[in-house]
C-alpha cells in the first residue's frame, strides 16, 4: 500500500509518499513551490496540476492530509484552506480516499506527545523511514508525517 501524505500551502505544499509494506518505505517526497508575488489562482492551478502528476507517477492508494489549524494570522489560514480545497478536489477526482488528522494527531503519533516540534517529528520521520538524513525542507517532512501517522493509526501492515 502506498498512502500520499500532503502538507497544505499555497507558498509551500510538501508532498510525501511512503509504501507501508513490508516495512515503511519512502517512495518519493519534495515540495509544490509557488512564486510569492503570483495570483492566487494560477499558485492553486500550480499546485492542482502538480498534484496530479505526483498521483499519475507514485500511484497512491490514499491521502492523508492535515487537517487546517490555525490560531493568528487569518490571512494565512485562508489561503492554506484553499490549497487544502485544492488537495481534496484532486483526491476525489482521482477516486482516492481522504483521510484527515489534526497536527496534533500527527504530532502524538509519531512522537507519542501531542506538542512535539519540527525537529522531534523529522527525526521520527527519519526513524520510521530508516533513513540516513532528516527530510529538508520542514514541509516534506510535515507531508511523509501525515503519511505515516496513517499507516499507524489505520492499523496498515508496517
Amino acid at each position: 500500500m502506498k498512502i500520499l501524505g500532503v502538507d497544505p500551502g499555497t507558498g509551500i505544499c510538501g508532498f510525501g509518499v511512503i509504501e507501508v509494506y513490508p516495512k515503511p518505505k519512502l517512495v518519493d517526497c519534495g515540495v509544490i513551490s509557488t512564486p510569492p508575488h503570483t495570483p492566487l489562482p494560477d499558485r492553486l492551478l500550480d499546485i492542482y496540476d502538480s498534484l496530479h502528476e505526483i498521483i499519475k507517477q507514485n500511484r497512491p492508494d490514499c491521502i492523508s492530509i492535515e487537517k487546517l489549524f490555525f490560531m493568528q494570522n487569518i490571512s494565512t489560514g485562508i489561503s492554506v484552506a484553499e490549497a487544502r480545497g485544492i488537495v481534496l478536489l484532486v483526491a476525489k477526482q482521482e477516486k482516492l480516499p481522504i483521510f484527515e488528522y489534526s497536527p496534533n494527531e500527527i504530532k502524538k503519533a509519531m512522537t507519542g506527545y501531542g506538542h512535539a516540534n519540527k525537529k522531534q517529528i523529522q527525526e521520527m520521520v527519519r526513524l520510521h523511514l530508516n533513513l540516513e538524513k532528516i527530510i529538508k525542507p520542514d514541509d516534506a517532512a510535515d507531508a511523509l508525517a501525515a503519511a505515516i501517522t496513517h499507516s499507524l493509526i489505520s492499523k496498515v501492515d508496517v
